[in-house]
């Protein structure tokens, strides 16, 4: 329970994630857990090819931590970098699946502004998202805020856009 309150905080940009040291258990079940929310959020707005669009951005997480690590030559700390940053999204992917809940019964109430309010949300927990990355990075390879920030934008478009545009495909 230590060691989730430790990763949880990261959301809330408080402790350093390189300070963390995750089990191998514990990554197991971190991306246990994001697989079964990220299967429940992509059946609430998609169907069934949702599955492979979540192992694409499994797929897509493990390899551009890899890659940053290698050419980083901190592969070493993967395990650490791979928690961090899986742990907040498993925090926003919880949020986010609250939010289609949410979304789902404005919508059943007939709420006019149903729609805004879900996508004001999604942009906000996107934004919050791409800044807890940033932090994290920052905090484990002690970059410029600037390049934390370019590498956690480049990290959401290749963990979440080239999947969804793989599967507009």
């Amino acid at each position: 329970m230590k060691l989730l309150l430790q990763y949880l905080s990261l959301c809330w940009f408080r402790n350093n994630p390189s300070e963390i040291v995750p089990t191998k258990p514990f990554m197991i079940k971190t991306v246990v857990f994001y697989l079964a929310v990220g299967m429940i959020v992509e059946f609430l707005i998609a169907d069934v090819e949702g599955i492979l669009e979540v192992m694409l951005r499994i797929f897509m997480a493990f390899s551009s931590i890899a890659t940053l690590l290698f050419f980083l030559r901190q592969i070493p700390r993967f395990q650490q970098l791979f928690t961090a940053i899986f742990m907040c999204e498993n925090f926003i992917m919880a949020l986010a699946t609250g939010t289609e809940i949410v979304y789902f019964w404005m919508v059943m109430a007939h709420n006019e502004d149903a729609e805004r309010i879900s996508i004001a949300a999604g942009v906000v927990l996107v934004i919050w998202y791409i800044a807890i990355v940033s932090y994290i990075l920052r905090q484990m390879f002690l970059y410029r805020l600037s390049i934390s920030v370019i590498l956690a934008v480049s990290y959401f478009v290749l963990t979440y856009g080239l999947p969804m545009l793989f599967m507009d495909i």
